[in-house]
């Protein structure tokens, strides 16, 4: 018999929701400044639980990492590497960090490492230009999208950046949400 095509909710259990739906407030705190160490964006996602489904998490995420602010930005970027640098620790932040910048490491041949010297160049550039690190989504992105972003945002006005850098940072915490949810409790 074929499978059913009708728009029938999901009703099987969401052990990554429930695992953390039923943390103590504290314990779900520190389970999402792994995510985006933003103050006032972990209270509140934090306030808003219990949650009924993943897409509550996630909107309310979402939601509340839009309004990022320039110094919640600086903040933030005090917690990330480099591109190109392996994130210090063992915790589960660095270990997501190395994950999501081992496409930029990947690539060993002449031609890649060459890019990934030059990508060196642009990023001390960068902070130069911007007084902070280049923050950006790089989970599986290589050393030549990597660099080509980079360049590009080379052009920014200083407001216009800290706005890319917000929607970057909004873009990690989400990904970095589902791999929360995604983890084994």
């Amino acid at each position: 018999m074929p499978e059913s095509t009708s728009a029938e909710p999901d009703t099987r259990p969401d052990q990554g929701l429930d695992r953390l739906n039923a943390l103590s407030e504290e314990a779900l705190r520190a389970e999402l400044a792994q995510c985006l160490d933003v103050e006032r964006w972990v209270l509140a996602v934090a306030a808003a639980a219990p949650y009924a489904d993943r897409a509550a998490l996630l909107d309310t995420a979402d939601a509340h990492a839009r309004e990022i602010t320039a110094d919640e930005v600086a903040s933030a970027l005090a917690r990330h590497p480099r591109i190109g640098e392996k994130a210090r620790g063992r915790g589960t932040e660095a270990a997501w960090s190395r994950g999501e910048q081992s496409a930029f490491a990947s690539e060993t041949d002449d031609a890649a490492v060459r890019v990934q010297r030059i990508f060196q160049y642009a990023q001390q550039e960068y902070e130069e230009r911007f007084g902070q690190i280049y923050l950006v989504c790089a989970s599986g992105r290589g050393p030549r999208d990597l660099l080509s972003d980079l360049v590009g945002r080379l052009g920014n006005d200083r407001d216009t950046e800290l706005a890319v850098v917000g929607g970057e940072l909004r873009r990690i915490a989400a990904l970095r949400l589902v791999k929360l949810l995604e983890a084994e409790g």
